[in-house]
Protein backbone atom coordinates (compact mmCIF):
# COMPACT_ATOMS: atom_id res chain seq x y z
CA UNK A 1 0.00 0.00 0.00
CA UNK A 2 3.21 2.51 -0.72
CA UNK A 3 4.65 3.83 -3.67
CA UNK A 4 7.76 1.78 -4.73
CA UNK A 5 10.54 2.92 -7.05
CA UNK A 6 12.43 -0.38 -8.13
CA UNK A 7 15.68 0.73 -10.09
CA UNK A 8 17.40 -1.82 -12.55
CA UNK A 9 21.02 -3.36 -12.49
CA UNK A 10 20.81 -1.78 -16.25
CA UNK A 11 18.88 -1.47 -19.32
CA UNK A 12 18.78 -4.54 -22.59
CA UNK A 13 17.59 -3.44 -25.58
CA UNK A 14 14.23 -4.85 -26.90
CA UNK A 15 14.11 -8.53 -27.49
CA UNK A 16 17.44 -9.49 -25.22
CA UNK A 17 16.74 -12.01 -22.89
CA UNK A 18 18.12 -12.81 -18.85
CA UNK A 19 18.51 -15.59 -17.23
CA UNK A 20 19.99 -12.96 -14.00
CA UNK A 21 18.70 -9.50 -13.35
CA UNK A 22 19.17 -7.67 -10.21
CA UNK A 23 16.57 -4.74 -8.99
CA UNK A 24 16.42 -2.45 -5.93
CA UNK A 25 13.72 -0.76 -3.83
CA UNK A 26 13.58 1.24 -0.87
CA UNK A 27 11.31 0.36 1.88
CA UNK A 28 11.50 1.12 5.75
CA UNK A 29 8.94 -1.44 7.04
CA UNK A 30 9.44 -5.58 7.46
CA UNK A 31 8.02 -7.77 5.60
CA UNK A 32 7.87 -11.63 4.60
CA UNK A 33 10.02 -12.22 1.70
CA UNK A 34 8.88 -15.70 0.86
CA UNK A 35 5.40 -13.73 0.98
CA UNK A 36 5.96 -10.71 -1.12
CA UNK A 37 7.91 -13.22 -3.56
CA UNK A 38 4.99 -16.27 -3.91
CA UNK A 39 2.42 -12.96 -4.49
CA UNK A 40 4.58 -11.28 -7.36
CA UNK A 41 5.23 -14.09 -9.19
CA UNK A 42 1.12 -15.00 -9.02
CA UNK A 43 0.58 -12.18 -11.05
CA UNK A 44 3.70 -11.41 -13.20
CA UNK A 45 4.20 -12.55 -16.95
CA UNK A 46 5.27 -16.41 -17.48
CA UNK A 47 8.18 -15.45 -19.22
CA UNK A 48 9.09 -13.25 -16.14
CA UNK A 49 10.20 -15.15 -12.22
CA UNK A 50 11.42 -13.61 -9.11
CA UNK A 51 13.94 -15.78 -7.47
CA UNK A 52 14.92 -14.33 -4.52
CA UNK A 53 14.49 -11.23 -2.60
CA UNK A 54 17.13 -10.19 -0.42
CA UNK A 55 18.02 -7.38 2.53
CA UNK A 56 20.83 -5.42 1.61
CA UNK A 57 22.68 -2.33 3.20
CA UNK A 58 20.81 1.27 2.47
CA UNK A 59 23.88 2.58 0.10
CA UNK A 60 23.60 -0.77 -1.65
CA UNK A 61 22.59 -0.02 -5.56
CA UNK A 62 21.49 -2.45 -8.33
CA UNK A 63 23.13 -0.68 -11.03
CA UNK A 64 26.47 1.26 -9.43
CA UNK A 65 27.03 -1.38 -6.68
CA UNK A 66 27.70 -4.12 -9.07
CA UNK A 67 30.93 -5.56 -10.13
CA UNK A 68 30.35 -7.09 -13.18
CA UNK A 69 27.83 -8.41 -15.89
CA UNK A 70 28.36 -11.47 -18.22
CA UNK A 71 26.39 -12.36 -21.73
CA UNK A 72 26.41 -14.29 -24.22
CA UNK A 73 25.64 -14.79 -27.27
CA UNK A 74 24.17 -18.00 -28.82
CA UNK A 75 24.59 -18.92 -32.60
CA UNK A 76 22.56 -21.63 -34.48
CA UNK A 77 24.79 -23.02 -36.78
CA UNK A 78 21.04 -24.83 -38.42
CA UNK A 79 17.61 -24.37 -38.71
CA UNK A 80 15.97 -25.40 -34.85
CA UNK A 81 12.53 -25.21 -34.50
CA UNK A 82 12.65 -25.35 -30.59
CA UNK A 83 15.15 -22.09 -30.25
CA UNK A 84 13.72 -18.75 -29.45
CA UNK A 85 17.17 -17.67 -28.28
CA UNK A 86 19.62 -18.04 -30.86
CA UNK A 87 20.42 -16.46 -34.24
CA UNK A 88 20.45 -18.50 -37.10
CA UNK A 89 23.86 -18.53 -39.32
CA UNK A 90 23.93 -21.08 -42.07
CA UNK A 91 27.52 -20.66 -42.60
CA UNK A 92 30.58 -21.83 -41.09
CA UNK A 93 33.05 -19.32 -39.31
CA UNK A 94 36.68 -18.89 -38.53
CA UNK A 95 36.31 -19.80 -34.44
CA UNK A 96 40.42 -19.54 -34.23
CA UNK A 97 40.52 -16.17 -35.59
CA UNK A 98 37.78 -15.00 -33.76
CA UNK A 99 39.27 -15.90 -30.43
CA UNK A 100 42.09 -14.29 -31.58
CA UNK A 101 40.19 -10.87 -32.44
CA UNK A 102 39.07 -11.08 -28.49
CA UNK A 103 42.58 -10.87 -27.09
CA UNK A 104 42.43 -7.59 -28.96
CA UNK A 105 39.26 -6.69 -26.57
CA UNK A 106 40.38 -7.54 -23.12
CA UNK A 107 41.56 -4.41 -21.10
CA UNK A 108 40.01 -0.71 -20.24
CA UNK A 109 39.22 0.90 -23.72
CA UNK A 110 37.08 3.57 -24.84
CA UNK A 111 34.95 1.39 -27.01
CA UNK A 112 32.54 4.13 -28.61
CA UNK A 113 33.19 2.10 -32.10
CA UNK A 114 30.54 -0.62 -30.56
CA UNK A 115 28.71 2.20 -28.63
CA UNK A 116 24.78 2.80 -30.78
CA UNK A 117 25.76 6.45 -31.50
CA UNK A 118 23.72 9.32 -29.86
CA UNK A 119 23.66 7.40 -26.43
CA UNK A 120 23.66 9.47 -23.43
CA UNK A 121 26.27 7.16 -21.57
CA UNK A 122 28.49 9.72 -19.13
CA UNK A 123 31.77 7.89 -20.48
CA UNK A 124 32.13 4.71 -22.70
CA UNK A 125 35.06 3.63 -21.06
CA UNK A 126 34.87 0.32 -19.87
CA UNK A 127 36.75 -2.61 -18.29
CA UNK A 128 36.73 -5.56 -20.35
CA UNK A 129 37.65 -8.92 -18.35
CA UNK A 130 36.90 -12.06 -20.49
CA UNK A 131 35.43 -12.38 -24.39
CA UNK A 132 35.37 -15.89 -25.87
CA UNK A 133 34.15 -17.98 -28.58
CA UNK A 134 33.05 -21.46 -27.70
CA UNK A 135 31.24 -24.57 -29.91
CA UNK A 136 28.53 -26.90 -28.32
CA UNK A 137 27.11 -29.09 -30.47
CA UNK A 138 24.98 -27.10 -33.26
CA UNK A 139 25.78 -23.96 -31.34
CA UNK A 140 28.80 -21.46 -31.26
CA UNK A 141 28.61 -19.58 -28.11
CA UNK A 142 30.56 -15.81 -27.22
CA UNK A 143 31.03 -15.16 -23.88
CA UNK A 144 31.91 -11.65 -22.57
CA UNK A 145 32.35 -10.21 -19.03
CA UNK A 146 33.04 -6.37 -18.30
CA UNK A 147 32.18 -4.03 -15.52
CA UNK A 148 30.25 -2.49 -17.72
CA UNK A 149 28.51 -2.43 -21.48
CA UNK A 150 27.03 -0.06 -23.57
CA UNK A 151 24.10 0.60 -25.42
CA UNK A 152 24.29 -1.95 -28.06
CA UNK A 153 28.04 -2.72 -27.74
CA UNK A 154 27.94 -6.77 -27.60
CA UNK A 155 25.54 -7.03 -30.36
CA UNK A 156 28.09 -4.45 -32.79
CA UNK A 157 31.06 -6.91 -31.25
CA UNK A 158 29.36 -10.13 -32.71
CA UNK A 159 28.63 -8.85 -35.94
CA UNK A 160 32.26 -7.38 -35.95
CA UNK A 161 33.68 -10.48 -34.61
CA UNK A 162 31.39 -12.87 -37.98
CA UNK A 163 32.84 -10.40 -40.52
CA UNK A 164 36.16 -12.30 -39.26
CA UNK A 165 34.89 -15.44 -38.83
CA UNK A 166 34.21 -14.67 -42.65
CA UNK A 167 37.55 -13.41 -43.51
CA UNK A 168 36.10 -10.00 -45.12
CA UNK A 169 38.50 -8.64 -42.53
CA UNK A 170 41.61 -9.89 -40.14
CA UNK A 171 41.69 -10.62 -36.28
CA UNK A 172 44.03 -7.95 -35.85
CA UNK A 173 41.28 -5.29 -37.33
CA UNK A 174 39.69 -5.02 -34.10
CA UNK A 175 42.46 -3.54 -32.65
CA UNK A 176 42.22 -0.77 -34.98
CA UNK A 177 38.33 -0.49 -34.88
CA UNK A 178 38.81 0.21 -30.89
CA UNK A 179 41.18 2.72 -31.32
CA UNK A 180 39.58 4.64 -34.37
CA UNK A 181 36.32 5.13 -31.44
CA UNK A 182 34.32 5.61 -34.57
CA UNK A 183 30.98 3.16 -35.11
CA UNK A 184 31.11 2.65 -38.40
CA UNK A 185 34.25 1.18 -39.10
CA UNK A 186 32.96 -1.72 -37.32
CA UNK A 187 30.94 -4.53 -38.20
CA UNK A 188 27.03 -4.46 -38.03
CA UNK A 189 24.98 -5.19 -35.47
CA UNK A 190 23.08 -8.72 -34.78
CA UNK A 191 19.63 -9.61 -33.73
CA UNK A 192 18.57 -8.84 -30.56
CA UNK A 193 17.63 -12.74 -30.11
CA UNK A 194 20.47 -14.23 -29.44
CA UNK A 195 21.46 -11.95 -26.69
CA UNK A 196 21.09 -13.14 -23.10
CA UNK A 197 22.75 -11.63 -19.52
CA UNK A 198 23.75 -14.60 -17.91
CA UNK A 199 24.94 -12.72 -14.77
CA UNK A 200 25.30 -10.32 -12.23
CA UNK A 201 28.20 -9.93 -9.87
CA UNK A 202 28.23 -7.83 -6.68
CA UNK A 203 30.63 -7.25 -3.41
CA UNK A 204 29.33 -9.86 -0.81
CA UNK A 205 29.41 -6.90 1.26
CA UNK A 206 26.86 -5.92 -0.18
CA UNK A 207 24.11 -7.81 1.97
CA UNK A 208 22.85 -6.68 5.22
CA UNK A 209 23.86 -8.71 8.16
CA UNK A 210 19.95 -9.30 9.33
CA UNK A 211 19.41 -11.01 5.84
Amino acid sequence: NKQINVVGAGRTDTGVHAKQLIAHFDFEEKFDFQKIQFKLNGFLNNDISINNIYLVKDDAHARFSALSRTYQYKISKSKDPFSNQSFLLKRNVDLESMNKACEFLIGKNDYSAFAKLHSDNYTNNCNIFYAKWEESQNNIVFTIKANRFLRNMVRSIVGTMIEIGDGKMKFDKIKDIILSKDRSNAGYSVPAIGLCLVSIEYPKEILDGES
